[in-house]
């Protein structure tokens, strides 16, 4: 069999911010419904217990006041770098998927000039010149798309050696007086990729993507906050709970099937699935699709590890600190070894979603 170019990861790497935020934290705010009328048939109490038994969150991280998200993905990618024992100035790329750029403690405007791909070479001293930069904007699976667009690039033979970084401080963009302030978490993740030359099918072995915009581009946007007479005109993120998870349940796991299915695998093949961490009644619904689509009803124990409880929705983050928490053999019960297949996938604003099929 004829040596063949793939895209494997060689380290990983994550900055899980200081700050643990658990729940009680939001018992002195003041919510309002999206029609913008406060809430007081129910108490914060209860409000916020019932936000724990439907996403299963129980704390979240966010940031120090003097860091930005570019800050945390510079903190990323060296950890990665470091994993992989290589040197930063023989990367030939660096991709980072965000949503929000650069957003200062107290300030709710972005900054993604320049990008945060040079923000982060620049803070990290990397001087070669031929190191490109850029930053991909997704929703919430940037960093599956900056995955895909760097086997692109391997593959095509425009980089041997690259790092794709998924990075996110969410907190800054919440609504106080919104309850889905609760579910956003700040964090990044990073993973070192390069090319190798093999006879063996290995690294991403496939992919499958979709994008929904026509009827649900406006299921995650930004708008104004939910209080009517909050003191300013910002914007924050805003979601549309309810029709973002019957979209992601019914859509993602015909997405997953067709990678699969592109990898010439079966559902028993599959060791783990790294799934966006949103919201862990949402990830199960969308297994079990999966399972259904297959005509399965028992998923095999464990294959879908969870970092929501205790680290939240960093957004893009979610997936490549999942993977090197697991990787680095920071999850009990979970573990990842050589010749594994493995899913990677996201679902978020746009609508987007990917799937990547990933042999270890």
């Amino acid at each position: 069999m004829a040596k063949q170019i793939y895209t494997r990861i060689i380290g990983t790497g994550s900055a899980l911010p200081s700050q643990i935020i658990k729940n009680t934290h939001f018992l002195k705010n003041e919510f309002y419904t999206p029609s913008k009328k406060k809430i007081e048939d129910k108490s914060n109490e209860e409000i916020i217990q019932k936000f724990q038994e439907i996403t299963n969150i129980e704390e979240r991280r966010y940031i120090a006041d003097d860091l930005v998200t570019s800050d945390i993905a510079a903190m990323a990618v060296e950890d990665a770098c470091k994993s992989a024992g290589i040197s930063m100035e023989s990367l030939d790329f660096i991709i980072v998927g965000h949503n929000f750029g650069d957003i200062l403690h107290g300030n709710v405007r972005t900054d993604v000039l320049p990008s945060l791909a040079n923000k982060v070479k620049m803070k990290l001293h990397i001087k070669n010149p031929t190191c490109i930069c850029h930053d991909v904007v997704s929703g919430c699976p940037g960093w599956t798309q900056g995955m895909i667009t760097a086997d692109a690039y391997i593959k095509s033979g425009f980089g041997k050696r690259g790092v794709v970084v998924g990075a996110d401080v969410l907190s800054r963009i919440s609504d106080p007086h919104d309850r889905d302030s609760m579910i956003y978490a700040d964090g990044a993740g990073a993973t070192v990729v390069e090319a190798i030359e093999s006879e063996e099918p290995v690294g991403i072995l496939s992919h499958s993507s979709r994008s929904d915009s026509v009827k649900y581009a406006n299921l995650l946007t930004l708008g104004e906050s939910d209080n009517p007479d909050y003191e300013s005109d910002e914007l924050f993120i805003k979601m549309s709970g309810h029709k973002l998870y019957v979209y992601a349940i019914t859509t993602v796991p015909g997405v997953v099937k067709d990678s699969i299915e592109k990898a010439g695998l079966e559902l028993e093949d599959i060791k783990k699935i790294f799934i966006h961490q949103a919201n862990e009644k949402m990830d199960e619904a969308i297994l079990s699709g999966v399972l259904k689509l297959y005509g399965k009803k028992e998923a095999p124990e464990g294959i879908m590890p969870m970092s929501i409880r205790e680290l939240g929705n960093s957004s893009t983050a979610t997936v490549p600190t999942l993977l090197d928490l697991v990787l680095k053999g920071k999850m009990e019960g979970h573990e990842v070894n050589e010749g594994d297949y493995t899913i990677l996938c996201s679902v978020g604003a746009g609508m987007n979603i990917n799937s990547i099929v990933y042999k270890w």
